[in-house]
């Protein structure tokens, strides 16, 4: 049986579905007054007449919703009572009549934003504005509609199963969510269901499990699935909202195609000079599976060739190298034979019945011929001879053999790119090497040098130079020694150390002395190829003599014997007490003088930034010649040409030098284009034009031959200034420069030959030389 709240919310939707009020009795709380053993209870008498209200969401209704009403046993409907609401949403969501206590929604209320309100009510006398009742919660439940429909986590998920798998494999479970109301009705129970991917997969319909529907799928005929699912509320029932999700779903592949050769017999061939472990050739099976079930290995299983080559595998290319494993020899075998196998290095036992999974083919190898060159019996030659030896002797032999041909005589020569000096020789038939010049190992302590045979066979050969003592020994460095004056006898003032470009067999042993008795300095000798200068006296004065030179004989201890007489120079310089150096004989010079070094130094820099300075004052005068009009910074094409000669006019020309309307920069410009090397060494010199006043046309076309001719001239337009006026006028020239001092001198006849529209300036001209004549 329902309960009573359970038929007084059935009565509250079908009430507001009709948009009508409950009933009040939906309202109201019925306690049970009696208790476990059957007594009656006495409870206090409760003010409020309602407990909890209960609202629809998505209200389609006119105006405010109702949702219920409040009344207390202490309003007798004198209208002195007022209800005031307060707690979640008053005032905003909801509002009540404070005379009748009738409770609206103020609008359309959501479940899935909010599903339940708790606010609290009491009643206050208006006269006197004392709580009547204390203040009581209730709770205003938001009832669900289902107007969500479902929805998937992703839009499109990816899976995977193994190809060949048995039916109802698991491949993927898929859920969706309905943010309706689980509690209540079937608005949020959903059903899943397969739109697309019949008859291969299927669907649970409660839980959303993907599953192979057809046993035994092959990846190699089909890879990829779309699988498009769906899921509706309402359990599936008519009126339900549905959502979809789309599945992509890959066959994951199984090792069960074995590899096979496309062709049972191989043909390869190789040269005779293929290196040891150098590819003869690439065979490969061919496997339908993909990633590690596609891996193969290949090995050979017999023939006559099993000692000559080996095969490997190429883990990228999946392809079978055969590669050389012993030098071959076309004279001693041509032919060879290879059974190779193929087997996949990862098998499926599942599948044990689709094999065998490995192949076999046969490889024939046919090994060709090569010229070959002479083959030196050594693959290097070293040699040793001493320095000094004399021209001619013999350094060593080296031999080399054909091996296309038998007792075929090789031929040797030097390759003289390694021997630039020509330092040695070798017998042309029996390979003997011998010095042409004398060697000193001081010099160059090897020669490598590169002996060729017929046929372009080359061996290195190495040959050390032995070492003889020639050479003395000499001091280690150069030695700046210096003396006190104030120096006591028996005092140290230098160890010296020597050096010896040879190399004896026990090590160098020098020995240390002056070549005669010096009064004023002696050697010890430490043994230890290093010798101590001492003073064998006091009281020096570098104005008497500022440096003494100290012969000192150096020997070694080799056969022979070798020395050699090094010059120490000692100066002396002025120390204090404690002998530290304050001045030496060439500072002092300069002191007497009243100049220090520093001053010196001081003087030469200041001549030098003079001597900059005056330099770099030249170099911009210079460049502040103006550039010609013709050289510009682009690369001018197009430009305007202007020949600067007036049409035929005055003959003004008679009357100045005409020099003085040439273009001076025009004239003495001969500059060659930038963008162009020159074809001549010496530039084409233009011959400057005449200075007198002949036929300017003449002069033009002469201009004009001479840049069409000239191959230093631009091959494209520029401007050319020829800097003439024109000349021609049949009035002559009217200017009154060289005009006669009196006009009694001048001719007017010819102004009668003009023309009638010269007719009145002939009439008065004539008629006033006529009157000047009478």
């Amino acid at each position: 049986m329902q309960s009573e709240e359970s038929k007084c919310l059935e009565t509250f939707r079908l009430m507001n579905f009709i948009n009508q009020r409950p009933p009040r009795d939906c309202c109201v709380l019925k306690f049970d007054t009696s208790d476990r053993d059957g007594r009656t209870l006495h409870r206090t008498k409760r003010g409020w007449m309602w407990n909890s209200f209960f609202l629809l969401e998505e209200w389609t209704g006119t105006g405010k919703q109702y949702v219920g009403k409040l009344h207390s046993d202490m309003d007798t409907e004198d209208g002195n009572v007022k209800y005031v609401l307060m707690g979640d949403g008053a005032g905003t969501v909801f509002e009540i009549d404070e005379n009748s206590g009738d409770i609206h929604a103020t609008r359309r209320l959501d479940r899935e934003e909010k599903a339940l309100y708790t606010l609290s009510a009491k009643a206050v006398n208006k006269t006197s504005g004392l709580d009547l009742e204390k203040a009581s919660e209730f709770i205003i439940k938001i009832h669900d509609i289902n107007d969500n429909e479902p929805k998937f986590a992703k839009d499109t998920y990816v899976a995977s199963v193994s190809e060949m798998s048995n039916v109802g494999a698991f491949v993927i479970r898929v859920t969706a969510t309905d943010a309706d109301d689980e509690a209540y009705g079937n608005s949020a129970k959903l059903v899943y269901s397969i739109l697309q991917g019949q008859p291969y997969f299927s669907v649970e319909p409660e839980t959303g499990v993907i599953r192979t529907a057809l046993p035994n799928m092959i990846r190699e005929n089909r890879e990829h699935y779309q699988v498009v699912i769906q899921a509706k509320d309402m359990a599936g029932q008519m009126g339900g909202l549905s959502g979809t999700t789309t599945v992509n779903i890959t066959l994951q592949d199984v090792n069960n195609s074995p590899p096979r050769f496309p062709h049972s017999t191989y043909h390869l061939s190789t040269p005779e000079s293929a290196g040891i472990g150098s590819s003869v050739g690439r065979i490969k099976a061919y496997d339908a599976d993909v990633g590690e079930n596609a891996e193969m290995w290949y090995s050979i299983l017999d023939g006559d060739g099993q000692d000559m080559f080996n095969i490997i595998t190429d883990s990228t290319s999946q392809e079978g190298v055969i590669t050389v494993k012993k030098q071959l020899d076309y004279e001693s075998k041509r032919l060879y034979s290879l059974r190779v196998q193929v087997t996949n290095t990862h098998i499926d036992r599942r599948f044990e019945q689709l094999g065998p999974f490995s192949d076999t083919a046969i490889v024939r190898i046919t090994v060709t011929d090569v010229d070959e060159p002479p083959v030196f019996s050594r693959t290097l030659y070293i040699f040793e001879v001493d320095e000094d030896t004399p021209a001619g002797s013999s350094v060593g032999t080296v031999s080399a053999r054909d091996p296309d041909t038998i007792n075929h005589l090789v031929k040797y020569t030097i390759d003289r790119h390694t021997d630039l000096e020509r330092l040695f020789n070798i017998d042309s038939n029996n390979g003997t090497i011998s010095t042409l010049q004398g060697l000193d190992r001081e010099t160059s302590k090897w020669h490598n040098i590169s002996v060729l045979a017929t046929e372009l066979s080359k061996v290195p050969v190495f040959i050390k130079v032995r070492d003889v003592n020639d050479n003395a020994p000499e001091f280690a460095m150069y030695y700046e020694t210096f003396v006190c004056e104030n120096v006591k006898a028996g005092q140290l003032i230098q160890t010296i150390s020597a050096v010896d470009t040879d190399e004896p067999l026990v090590g160098h042993k020098f020995v240390f002395s002056l070549s005669s008795i010096n009064p004023n300095f002696t050697i010890f000798d430490n043994e230890d190829n290093t010798a101590r200068i001492l003073t064998r006296r006091g009281g020096f004065n570098r104005r008497e003599m500022n440096s003494y030179l100290l012969p000192v004989v150096i020997s070694d201890n080799d056969y022979p014997i070798q020395s050699s007489t090094s010059t120490l120079t000692v100066r002396v310089c002025a120390c204090d007490s404690r002998g530290n150096v304050q001045t030496c004989s060439t500072e002092a010079l300069l002191l007497s003088a009243g100049l220090s070094t520093g001053a010196l130094v001081a003087i030469l820099l200041c001549i030098l930034i003079l001597l900059m300075i005056v330099v770099l004052f030249a170099a911009l005068r210079r460049q502040k010649k103006k550039e010609p009009l013709i050289i510009s910074k682009e690369d001018v094409r197009d430009n305007v040409v202007s020949y600067n000669d007036e049409g035929g006019g005055e003959e003004d020309t008679q009357a100045f030098d005409i020099g003085t309307l040439r273009n001076p920069e025009v004239i003495d410009t001969n500059k060659l284009r930038r963008d162009i090397m020159p074809e001549m060494l010496f530039p084409f010199r233009r011959s400057s034009p005449l200075k007198d006043n002949t036929d300017v046309r003449d002069f033009i076309n002469g201009r004009l031959q001479e840049n069409d001719s000239d191959p230093t001239a631009p091959p494209y337009d520029s401007l050319a200034t020829y800097a003439y006026e024109g000349n021609g006028s049949l009035a002559e020239s009217l200017s009154s420069l060289e005009s006669a001092a009196t006009e009694g001198d001048q001719e007017f006849e010819y102004l009668s030959h003009w023309g009638p529209q010269f007719k009145k300036l002939a009439d008065m001209y004539i008629g006033q030389e006529s009157q000047r004549e009478t």
